[in-house]
């Protein structure tokens, strides 16, 4: 008992270091778009072709790129980012199978455990752009939609890239989902469905300036000082 109470407790400080490394890398991050898709990817397909142009439109709008730093849409997102000049983060994780740091990072860290990583993917994005992609993309979509629907996190844009590949997943939301009410109807306006690069990086950007330009007004009429929700 006490060689396995030992080595528990030992785990929690190898976790609490991914934690501090995390937050001691991205702290002065700036706003960064979190990309998320499939390792399977390969780099002729469109999902491939359309994450590196958007990633490297929105290094050229000022924004980092944050991947999970593997192959297929990773890739592809920080080989766009670092395209724009931009910042070009990837958050890695030790896997026994398809995850291969890929060479377009600048800045790069390596994480054991999956949760401490799927923090710093929320912590520090200003929006989340969903390509096509399997379990681990759905995982990420929907904790983003569950986070900001129970207020843990500030809205942000989250933008699902591909109508061909969503359009299936939301007539389910819309036909089960909601006639079933375990979500309302305005919960589907959380996201954004495109098919465009262009139409995605103008969305984020409007976003952010409405939020910038309703803040700003919000503060202008109250004679105390707000404190903005955040997820940071």
């Amino acid at each position: 008992m006490e060689e396995f109470t030992g080595g528990e407790t030992w785990r929690v400080f190898r976790i609490m270091s991914e934690f501090v490394e995390g937050f001691e890398s991205l702290k002065d991050l700036g706003p960064a778009i979190s990309i998320f898709g499939s390792a399977r990817s390969p780099k002729d397909e469109w999902s491939y072709q359309t994450a590196m142009k958007l990633a490297e439109m929105l290094a050229r709008r000022g924004f980092a790129v944050i991947s999970g730093g593997g192959p297929g849409i990773m890739e592809a997102a920080n080989r766009g980012a670092r395209n724009g000049k931009g910042v070009s983060v990837g958050l890695n994780i030790q896997l026994p199978m398809e995850q291969k740091a890929n060479r377009y990072q600048t800045k790069s860290l390596t994480f054991r455990h999956f949760f401490a990583r799927k923090v710093m993917f929320v912590k520090y994005a200003s929006g989340y752009v969903i390509m096509p992609g399997g379990f681990g993309t759905l995982d990420e979509f929907f904790e983003s939609l569950t986070l900001i629907q129970t207020g843990k996190i500030r809205r942000f844009p989250v933008v699902l890239l591909g109508r061909k590949y969503w359009e299936g997943l939301i007539r389910w939301m819309e036909d089960t989902l909601v006639d079933e009410r375990t979500i309302d109807p305005e919960d589907l306006n959380m996201f954004y469905l495109t098919d465009s690069a262009e139409d995605a990086v103008e969305y984020i950007v409007k976003f952010h300036r409405d939020t910038i330009r309703t803040t700003g007004e919000r503060r202008k009429r109250s004679p105390l000082p707000q404190q903005e929700p955040g997820n940071r």
